[in-house]
């Protein structure tokens, strides 16, 4: 497999397309206040977090329903006018970014959690219900949904990039817990994939080709979860190594040996002192597995005192528990604020945040060397890692006043993920294409699979309005 030679995408091409007063009009008529022109709106909805910058959508729909989306997409449709689905903006990828102009449609207020099936395990909910909301509203069953990439995010976006976080390594991603879907076409057309079944050998999977399709096929507007019961134990731990080496080779033996773990995260010297300083906390400022163990509680016992005899090997140290929901509640908090933490400690940057996903046994081979070359760069940067499954991320913090800076970070961030695709991994394990990862889809699935999926956009998408300019170019 040939790595990428050059940087080629460092900034988002920006080919926008006009958008006709008429089907601005068209708007107003159908949607009325759903349908706003307003700058502070627009600017909303044409940003994420990616550092990425694009002039922002035309105008943005507030969708209320399934009818709503469709009859957007529609004339959208009429006037070949671009269309890009909008949650809660956490993407990191540029996957909201209008680069060809066009439209938002903000599906937040389609929010509404459908039905509960709690004797088959499964729920049904519209795109902007959020991972929290639905565990709040599902709690009473004892039922949980365990897909957690850390932010808030909604369903529908979580679905439409492939989503996973923490709880992948023993519960899987969005590909594994998406039963079905309803999707609005590019025509406008509303569409139904899979079902309830835990199973079905019926035609061609179009819900998986929907999950991960970054609202490049269609925009999403119902799903249908595989959920599951609340474990009778949960105890969280966290243990500090000198060395990020020692680390991860506790997590590769522990996944290894098939210790059933629900969580382990790895987070470095850099995230524990941003995390202390913005969670006031007090951990050790040494590179630290976050893990999480479910089950009975004779099973978490056994868990807990295999892994800490593991990492007792590998100079494992400050092995500390906490067993109440809210000690767990604030370790987990303190880790998915290492996004926050990390901005707040250089004021003004803005961050390049990277992921790769690699075969467990290359992990350490792909994390080290790209450890060094961040470290001799000079950027400040953070590292955590979904590493039970050999996920990592690199957030990368930049002065955005400092081209010079952003031409660094884009190096590390090519070598890390050549690195990575050299070791049979992929160029994201879990934020999507979106802008910042075109180049290297390419190499990573070659030619002529991007040929394929090029074709299958064509068909499904003639005109190019769903999200154009993501994944691959046309």
């Amino acid at each position: 497999m040939n790595a990428p030679t050059a940087i080629t995408h460092l900034v988002p091409e920006i080919r926008l397309r006009s958008v006709p007063p008429a089907l601005i009009e068209a708007f107003k008529a159908r949607f009325g206040a759903q349908c706003s022109t307003a700058l502070v709106v627009r600017e909303q909805h044409g940003r994420d977090e990616s550092s990425f910058e694009a002039p922002p959508p035309a105008a943005v729909i507030f969708a209320e329903s399934t009818q709503d989306v469709a009859d957007a997409v529609k004339l959208a449709s009429e006037y070949a006018v671009p269309v890009i689905p909008f949650a809660v903006g956490s993407s990191l990828e540029g996957h909201l970014l209008a680069v060809q102009g066009g439209i938002s449609i903000d599906v937040n207020r389609m929010n509404r959690v459908l039905a509960v099936n709690a004797e088959d395990l499964t729920v049904t909910v519209q795109p902007g219900v959020t991972r929290k909301q639905l565990n709040e509203e599902i709690k009473s069953t004892g039922l949980f949904f365990p897909i957690d990439p850390g932010a808030d995010a909604s369903i529908g976006g979580m679905s439409a990039t492939r989503a996973s976080g923490t709880n992948a390594v023993r519960y899987g991603t969005m590909r594994e817990n998406v039963l079905a879907l309803e999707v609005v076409t590019a025509s406008g057309e509303v569409i139904r994939t899979g079902t309830r079944a835990k199973k079905s050998s019926a035609g061609y999977d179009l819900t998986r080709l929907f999950v991960g399709s970054e609202g490049t096929l269609g925009v999403i507007t119902e799903i249908t979860l595989r959920i599951y019961p609340l474990p009778e134990a949960v105890s969280a731990a966290i243990c500090s190594f000198p060395s990020i080496e020692a680390a991860v080779r506790t997590t590769i033996q522990i996944i290894q040996l098939g210790v059933p773990i629900a969580r382990v995260e790895l987070i470095d010297r850099n995230s524990v002192r941003m995390v202390n300083a913005h969670s006031k906390l007090t951990l050790r400022e040494e590179p630290m597995l976050l893990m999480e163990f479910h089950g009975s509680p004779a099973g978490v016992k056994e868990q807990a005192e295999t892994v800490q005899e593991i990492a007792a090997e590998h100079g494992g140290n400050a092995f500390e528990w906490a067993v109440t929901p809210e000690e767990r509640t604030k370790l987990w908090t303190a880790r998915h604020n290492a996004y926050f933490a990390a901005v707040q400690s250089r004021p003004g940057c803005r961050v390049i945040s990277t992921d790769t996903c690699v075969p467990i046994s290359r992990l350490a081979d792909c994390l080290l060397d790209s450890v060094a070359e961040a470290d001799a760069s000079g950027i400040p940067y953070f590292l955590v890692g979904h590493v039970g499954d050999g996920n990592f991320h690199f957030g990368y913090l930049l002065d955005p006043h400092d081209p010079g800076e952003r031409e660094r970070a884009e190096e590390l961030n090519h070598r890390l993920v050549a690195r990575a695709l050299s070791l049979e991994g992929t160029c994201t394990g879990e934020h999507g294409v979106g802008l910042h990862k075109m180049e290297f889809l390419v190499t990573e699935a070659g030619a002529g699979a991007v040929d394929m999926m090029r074709t299958i956009k064509r068909a499904l998408d003639p005109k190019n309005i769903m999200n154009p300019g993501k994944v691959f170019a046309l």
